[in-house]
Parts: structure tokens; C-alpha cells; sequence
């Protein structure tokens, strides 16, 4: 697929012409300065041909801060990698040295460039955009993203250049790959995890908390297996971010989660199993992500290794504690693993886990087999009776996928005992490898006739 990198100063408003493009809000807006870091891509399609939206931080060459030139260092790959540069300018602020040596850098790219003059809201001031004549890279286009005023006239030179360039022949369908998304507290080195996956700088990491804001999804593959991670911004309790960028950040975490088939929960092992990590855990368990838990920065604990059950005594007790702690306190019983993100030791192992995971959520469990699981969990502790009447199952059957869904038909509804339901919820994740996979189970009350015919062959 074609991709189109989105690139200008900061505060050009190219996220917000990006929204406008591609027909959503899926990047994160404000007026703040500086809010996009991390390179990421939009589908879009115009005139029957499909391409990718790169969208970029904001680019001033004259910023010399650390995380400045992380986010230049982001767009100058998404412009080597790019089959056309859009290049955003605030048209009235009007032309300022930082779009001019931009400007600059593109010509000597080679790319093909099309100028978005931005902010033009009405047509009276389309004279505006003459002045960007002088970068030296054609014929500027008038755009409002806010108001979407000439987007139309951008997106059809947009493609004429793509087709121009070789891109008129629609790609065949894409597979549908495994969606595994990084999710954690602020700081804990979920970015660092992903760049230690991939072998690269895919992402910006800083010890800043809150450096990534949007989720950013990244093609790999592991084993064999082709896969897209998807790094996402830092959870916190919804009332510490109200109003602010981080706000509009995790709502975007939490919608990845949910169009994700597999969560690693990244958690800082130097400061153990916390609340806040259970919470991400359950917002995990919500999206109905199969979900497992990473204990990063493993080495640092006790200064013991990475690798797994080569640890100081103190460090392996820390590790089974945190074991016991996330059975007792997480619905999923998750799989509890531990890395080093800097290190590179036991990642790979944490993304086969997910893998496994996500494909375990995705099959399908015989109806003849899974009666036979409930029959013979029955005739091993039978439900408790409640009111002098005992509940009856008749016949099961997995009815969904990702996550798993079952549908058990029963005689009465009100006679399901809690700890009973439970106990079979573990026991057909002990039975299936299910441990972390979220499971959904009906109990369907049969009526009338039926129920008293099957009450003689009831399990």
C-alpha cells in the first residue's frame, strides 16, 4: 500500500487534516504545540484507491531538546519510507524560518511534495497561501481541516500523484493479522518493550512519562508468525487526566485494547504487582483482550537476571508473590512472565506467550467435547442446591470467539451459586490452557415443556 507521509512544524494542524482525510478522530488533537511524537498510520481511500496516512510529530530543526529530535528523527523515517511527502504549513501564521528550512530538507529528499496551506477557513483568504509560492515545491493547496474547506481538491491530488507514481492497481486484501497491544502505567517501558521486539527505534522512548500519546501499530513478525503490536499510551485513573491531552490519549489505549485480540500488561517489576497495574489488567479483561503480564525491567530487581528462575532467592519469592497476587486478585489468572525491555532477555518470550493467547481465544472447543467437560465436572461437585431445588445443565456449546463465548442452557437461572459458576470458569481454563483469556458464559434457562421433558436427561 501506498503511503503518504504527513510532515510540517509544529502546530501546523496536521492532525487534525489527518482526521479530516481519513474520516476520524483517531489522532490525538490539541492546541498545544508538540502534541504528536510518534510516527502512525491511517488507512484512507479516495477515488478507489487505497493509501496509508503517516502521521508525524511536529519538525523544527532549530530544537535541539532530546525528545525534539526523537520526533525528528520519527518524521525523517516516515520520510525515507514515504511514497509522497504532504507537507503542512499554517497559512496564517505565514511562512516562518522553520517551514522554510523544511522546506529545504524535502527538496533535497528527491520525494514528490504536494503544500497544504492549512487554516484557510474561508475563501476570502486563500490569498494567504501565494506566500508559500517561495518554498520552491509547486503549487500549494488552500485546506481548512477544521472546517474541511478544500480537502476534497487535496485528496484528488493526493491520488493523481500516487497513481502518477505507480499506484493505480488496488492491493488485494490484506490478512488479517493478530492484533497485540502494549498496554501498562506511565513509564513502565512499554515502548522500550516494542523497540527490543522489532530490533529498532520504532517508537520514542524518554523517561518522561506520558511521551507516547498515540497508539501506534507496528507490523512484526515473531517465529514465523506476522503479527501488529500496537504500543499505546500510559493508563491513569480517568479523574487525574480530565482535561488534559493525556485524557483524549487513553481514550484512544482503550479503544487499541478493544480492536485487539491479546494485551501484554507491562508492569515495573522493581515495584511489584501495584493497584494501578490490576486496573490496567481489568480494562484489559473489559476490551475482551486474552492478556498476559510482563514484569519488565526484571534485571534491576535485586540485581537479579532477566531470564526466568535464574534469580536470587529474594527475587524469585518477589515473583511468585506477584504470581499468587494476580490469581487472587484477576478474574483471568494470567500468565505472569518477566523481561528486561533495554536488555532484550525474555521479550520474545512474553510476545509467543500473546500469541499463543490470541490464537487460543480465536478456537473453537467441539460442542460433543464440551459437553462431555460439564458432565463430568457435575458428577465431580454437583451445583449446591438452593430454595431445596438443585441446578440443572442440559447442553453447552461455544456460540463466539475472541473472546470465547458460551451458551448453557439450564433449568432455572436463579439457582446459579457464584462460587459455583466460578469454579467452572477455572476449570475450563485449567482444562483448555485458557489462563488469561477472557470467557463469557450464558446460562440460558429453558421453559415450559422442554425443561420438564429434559429434566430426566439432564447432566
Amino acid at each position: 500500500m501506498k503511503k503518504v507521509a504527513v510532515v510540517g512544524f509544529p502546530n501546523a494542524g496536521k492532525s487534525t487534516l489527518i482526521n479530516r482525510l481519513a474520516g476520524g478522530s483517531e489522532a490525538v488533537t490539541d492546541a498545544e504545540p508538540g502534541v504528536t511524537r510518534d510516527r502512525r498510520a491511517l488507512e484512507c481511500e479516495w477515488n478507489g484507491l487505497r493509501f496509508e496516512l503517516i502521521d508525524t510529530g511536529g519538525v523544527d530543526l532549530a530544537d535541539a531538546d532530546q525528545l525534539a529530535r526523537a520526533v525528528q528523527a520519527q518524521a525523517r523515517v516516515a520520510i525515507s519510507e514515504a511514497d509522497l511527502i504532504l507537507l503542512v504549513v499554517d497559512a496564517r501564521a505565514g511562512l516562518g524560518p522553520g517551514d522554510a528550512e523544511l522546506g529545504d530538507l524535502l527538496r533535497r529528499s528527491g520525494k514528490r511534495v504536494i503544500v497544504a496551506a492549512n487554516k484557510i477557513d474561508n475563501a476570502r483568504d486563500e490569498s494567504l497561501a501565494a506566500e508559500l509560492h517561495s518554498l520552491g515545491l509547486g503549487e500549494p493547496v488552500a485546506v481548512s481541516a477544521s472546517h474541511g474547506l478544500g480537502t476534497g481538491d487535496l485528496l484528488d491530488r493526493m491520488v493523481a500523484e500516487l497513481r502518477a507514481d505507480g499506484g493505480a492497481a488496488e492491493p488485494e486484501p490484506e490478512e488479517q493479522l493478530p492484533r497485540i497491544a502494549i498496554l501498562g502505567r506511565p513509564n513502565v517501558g512499554k515502548s522500550s518493550l516494542l523497540n527490543s521486539l522489532l530490533g529498532s527505534n520504532r517508537v520514542i522512548v524518554s523517561e518522561r512519562a506520558g511521551t507516547t500519546r498515540d497508539p501506534v501499530d507496528t507490523e512484526a513478525e515473531i517465529d514465523g508468525k506476522r503479527v501488529i503490536l500496537v504500543d499505546t499510551a500510559g493508563l491513569r485513573r480517568r479523574a487525574k487526566v480530565a482535561g488534559t491531552i493525556g485524557y483524549y490519549a487513553q481514550l484512544r489505549t482503550e479503544r487499541a485494547a478493544e480492536r485487539a485480540d491479546a494485551a501484554i500488561v507491562v508492569c515495573d517489576a522493581s515495584e511489584g504487582l501495584t493497584s494501578e497495574d490490576l486496573r490496567v489488567a481489568e480494562v484489559a479483561m473489559r476490551a475482551g483482550c486474552a492478556t498476559v503480564l510482563a514484569f519488565n525491567k526484571w534485571d534491576l530487581v535485586r540485581g537479579g537476571p532477566a531470564a526466568e528462575g535464574e534469580g536470587p532467592p529474594d527475587s524469585t519469592r518477589d515473583l511468585e508473590d506477584a504470581r499468587a497476587r494476580a490469581e487472587r486478585k484477576l478474574r483471568l489468572r494470567p500468565p505472569v512472565l518477566t523481561c528486561s525491555a533495554l536488555g532484550g532477555r525474555g521479550v520474545g518470550a512474553v510476545a509467543r506467550q500473546a500469541i499463543v493467547l490470541a490464537e487460543r481465544a480465536a478456537d473453537r472447543i467441539p460442542t460433543a467435547e464440551l459437553n462431555r467437560f460439564i458432565s463430568a465436572l457435575v458428577a465431580e461437585r454437583p451445583p449446591p442446591q438452593r430454595h431445596s431445588r438443585r441446578l440443572r445443565l442440559y447442553y453447552a456449546a461455544q456460540v463466539g470467539r475472541r473472546p470465547p463465548r458460551f451458551a448453557i442452557q439450564v433449568n432455572d437461572r436463579k439457582l446459579i451459586v457464584r462460587d459455583w459458576a466460578f469454579h467452572l470458569e477455572n476449570r475450563l481454563r485449567e482444562a483448555y490452557g485458557l489462563q488469561g483469556v477472557p470467557l463469557v458464559i450464558d446460562y440460558v434457562p429453558r421453559s415450559g415443556r422442554r425443561r420438564r421433558t429434559a429434566e430426566s436427561a439432564s447432566v
